[in-house]
Protein backbone atom coordinates (compact mmCIF):
# COMPACT_ATOMS: atom_id res chain seq x y z
CA UNK A 1 0.00 0.00 0.00
CA UNK A 2 1.24 3.47 -0.94
CA UNK A 3 0.98 5.01 2.54
CA UNK A 4 3.37 2.40 3.94
CA UNK A 5 6.37 3.36 1.79
CA UNK A 6 9.42 4.24 3.86
CA UNK A 7 11.01 6.95 1.70
CA UNK A 8 14.21 6.95 3.73
CA UNK A 9 14.77 3.26 2.93
CA UNK A 10 14.69 4.14 -0.80
CA UNK A 11 17.58 6.63 -0.53
CA UNK A 12 21.09 5.21 -0.84
CA UNK A 13 23.76 6.28 1.68
CA UNK A 14 27.16 6.89 0.03
CA UNK A 15 29.99 7.57 2.52
CA UNK A 16 32.89 9.89 1.59
CA UNK A 17 31.23 11.43 -1.48
CA UNK A 18 31.88 13.99 -2.91
CA UNK A 19 34.67 14.31 -0.34
CA UNK A 20 35.93 12.46 2.70
CA UNK A 21 33.69 12.79 5.75
CA UNK A 22 30.52 13.60 3.78
CA UNK A 23 27.65 11.11 3.56
CA UNK A 24 25.88 11.67 0.23
CA UNK A 25 22.14 10.97 0.00
CA UNK A 26 21.62 9.39 -3.42
CA UNK A 27 18.08 9.72 -4.80
CA UNK A 28 18.76 7.60 -7.90
CA UNK A 29 17.59 4.54 -5.97
CA UNK A 30 14.32 6.33 -5.14
CA UNK A 31 13.86 7.27 -8.80
CA UNK A 32 14.41 3.64 -9.84
CA UNK A 33 11.41 2.58 -7.77
CA UNK A 34 8.28 3.80 -9.61
CA UNK A 35 5.98 3.18 -6.64
CA UNK A 36 8.24 5.14 -4.27
CA UNK A 37 8.65 7.98 -6.80
CA UNK A 38 4.86 8.20 -7.25
CA UNK A 39 4.48 8.21 -3.46
CA UNK A 40 6.88 11.16 -3.10
CA UNK A 41 5.08 13.15 -5.80
CA UNK A 42 1.68 12.34 -4.29
CA UNK A 43 2.81 13.55 -0.86
CA UNK A 44 4.09 16.80 -2.39
CA UNK A 45 0.88 17.28 -4.41
CA UNK A 46 -1.22 16.66 -1.29
CA UNK A 47 0.82 19.20 0.66
CA UNK A 48 0.85 21.97 -1.97
CA UNK A 49 -2.44 21.58 -3.88
CA UNK A 50 -4.32 24.11 -1.72
CA UNK A 51 -1.53 26.68 -1.20
CA UNK A 52 -2.50 29.03 -4.06
CA UNK A 53 0.76 28.52 -5.94
CA UNK A 54 1.11 30.20 -9.35
CA UNK A 55 4.46 28.76 -10.50
CA UNK A 56 7.02 26.16 -9.48
CA UNK A 57 10.73 26.99 -9.56
CA UNK A 58 13.55 24.45 -9.19
CA UNK A 59 17.32 24.47 -9.50
CA UNK A 60 19.29 22.08 -11.68
CA UNK A 61 19.68 19.31 -11.83
CA UNK A 62 17.91 17.05 -9.34
CA UNK A 63 15.37 19.76 -8.52
CA UNK A 64 14.23 19.58 -12.17
CA UNK A 65 13.17 15.95 -11.70
CA UNK A 66 10.77 16.65 -8.87
CA UNK A 67 9.83 20.21 -9.84
CA UNK A 68 8.75 19.39 -13.39
CA UNK A 69 6.65 16.41 -12.32
CA UNK A 70 5.02 18.40 -9.52
CA UNK A 71 4.32 21.28 -11.91
CA UNK A 72 2.68 18.82 -14.30
CA UNK A 73 0.58 17.27 -11.53
CA UNK A 74 -0.55 20.66 -10.20
CA UNK A 75 -1.06 22.18 -13.66
CA UNK A 76 1.41 25.02 -13.00
CA UNK A 77 4.21 26.58 -15.05
CA UNK A 78 7.71 25.28 -14.34
CA UNK A 79 10.64 27.73 -14.11
CA UNK A 80 14.26 26.62 -14.44
CA UNK A 81 17.14 27.88 -12.30
CA UNK A 82 20.37 27.05 -14.13
CA UNK A 83 24.09 27.44 -13.80
CA UNK A 84 25.43 30.57 -15.56
CA UNK A 85 25.43 30.56 -19.36
CA UNK A 86 22.90 27.72 -19.79
CA UNK A 87 19.76 29.75 -20.52
CA UNK A 88 19.24 31.25 -24.00
CA UNK A 89 17.46 34.50 -23.06
CA UNK A 90 18.18 37.52 -20.85
CA UNK A 91 18.76 36.40 -17.28
CA UNK A 92 19.01 37.56 -13.69
CA UNK A 93 21.83 36.08 -11.61
CA UNK A 94 22.55 35.46 -7.95
CA UNK A 95 25.83 34.19 -6.49
CA UNK A 96 25.88 32.12 -3.29
CA UNK A 97 28.00 29.82 -1.15
CA UNK A 98 27.32 26.09 -0.80
CA UNK A 99 28.83 23.61 1.61
CA UNK A 100 31.52 22.90 -1.00
CA UNK A 101 32.08 26.08 -3.06
CA UNK A 102 30.84 29.41 -4.37
CA UNK A 103 28.31 29.12 -7.17
CA UNK A 104 25.67 31.09 -9.08
CA UNK A 105 22.19 30.54 -10.50
CA UNK A 106 20.35 32.29 -13.30
CA UNK A 107 16.78 32.39 -14.53
CA UNK A 108 15.10 34.17 -17.40
CA UNK A 109 14.32 37.74 -16.39
CA UNK A 110 10.71 37.39 -17.57
CA UNK A 111 9.98 34.09 -15.77
CA UNK A 112 8.51 35.63 -12.61
CA UNK A 113 5.86 38.32 -12.57
CA UNK A 114 5.17 40.81 -9.81
CA UNK A 115 3.07 39.11 -7.13
CA UNK A 116 3.45 35.56 -8.51
CA UNK A 117 3.17 33.04 -5.68
CA UNK A 118 6.14 30.71 -6.07
CA UNK A 119 6.87 27.23 -4.79
CA UNK A 120 10.61 26.60 -4.68
CA UNK A 121 11.53 22.93 -4.86
CA UNK A 122 14.74 20.93 -4.62
CA UNK A 123 15.73 17.41 -3.73
CA UNK A 124 17.81 18.26 -0.65
CA UNK A 125 18.22 20.95 2.00
CA UNK A 126 21.75 21.01 3.42
CA UNK A 127 23.18 24.40 4.43
CA UNK A 128 20.45 26.32 2.60
CA UNK A 129 22.73 28.36 0.33
CA UNK A 130 21.15 27.33 -2.97
CA UNK A 131 17.63 27.90 -1.73
CA UNK A 132 18.48 31.20 -0.06
CA UNK A 133 19.91 32.39 -3.39
CA UNK A 134 16.76 31.18 -5.14
CA UNK A 135 14.55 33.09 -2.69
CA UNK A 136 16.54 36.30 -3.29
CA UNK A 137 16.17 35.92 -7.08
CA UNK A 138 12.41 35.33 -6.83
CA UNK A 139 11.89 38.32 -4.56
CA UNK A 140 14.12 40.57 -6.68
CA UNK A 141 11.81 39.80 -9.60
CA UNK A 142 8.70 40.70 -7.56
CA UNK A 143 7.59 37.16 -6.78
CA UNK A 144 6.34 35.98 -3.39
CA UNK A 145 7.71 32.72 -1.99
CA UNK A 146 4.62 30.74 -0.95
CA UNK A 147 6.54 27.60 0.01
CA UNK A 148 9.88 25.84 -0.12
CA UNK A 149 9.87 22.06 -0.48
CA UNK A 150 12.45 19.31 -0.29
CA UNK A 151 12.47 15.55 -0.49
CA UNK A 152 15.41 15.29 1.95
CA UNK A 153 16.50 17.59 4.78
CA UNK A 154 19.84 17.29 6.57
CA UNK A 155 18.64 19.13 9.68
CA UNK A 156 21.99 18.73 11.45
CA UNK A 157 23.40 21.28 8.95
CA UNK A 158 20.82 23.91 10.05
CA UNK A 159 19.79 24.97 6.53
CA UNK A 160 16.36 26.07 7.78
CA UNK A 161 18.00 28.95 9.64
CA UNK A 162 18.80 30.59 6.29
CA UNK A 163 15.14 30.20 5.31
CA UNK A 164 13.51 31.56 8.48
CA UNK A 165 10.19 33.24 7.85
CA UNK A 166 9.30 30.91 4.96
CA UNK A 167 7.07 27.84 4.92
CA UNK A 168 9.63 25.00 4.62
CA UNK A 169 8.46 21.40 4.09
CA UNK A 170 10.50 18.21 3.73
CA UNK A 171 9.52 14.56 3.47
CA UNK A 172 12.60 12.94 5.03
CA UNK A 173 14.84 14.32 7.77
CA UNK A 174 18.32 13.13 8.66
CA UNK A 175 19.12 14.51 12.12
CA UNK A 176 22.77 13.43 12.02
CA UNK A 177 25.39 12.65 9.39
CA UNK A 178 25.68 9.12 10.71
CA UNK A 179 22.11 8.01 9.94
Amino acid sequence: MDSEIDIKSKIRRVPDFPKRGVVYRDITTLLQDPQAFRHVIKRMVDHYSDKGIDKIVAAESRGFIFGSVLAHELGKPFILLRKPGKLPWKTVRHEYTTEYSTDALEMHEDAIGKGDKILLLDDLLATGGTMEASVRMIEKQGGKVAGIGFIIELSFLNGRKRLEGYDVFSLVDYRSGDE
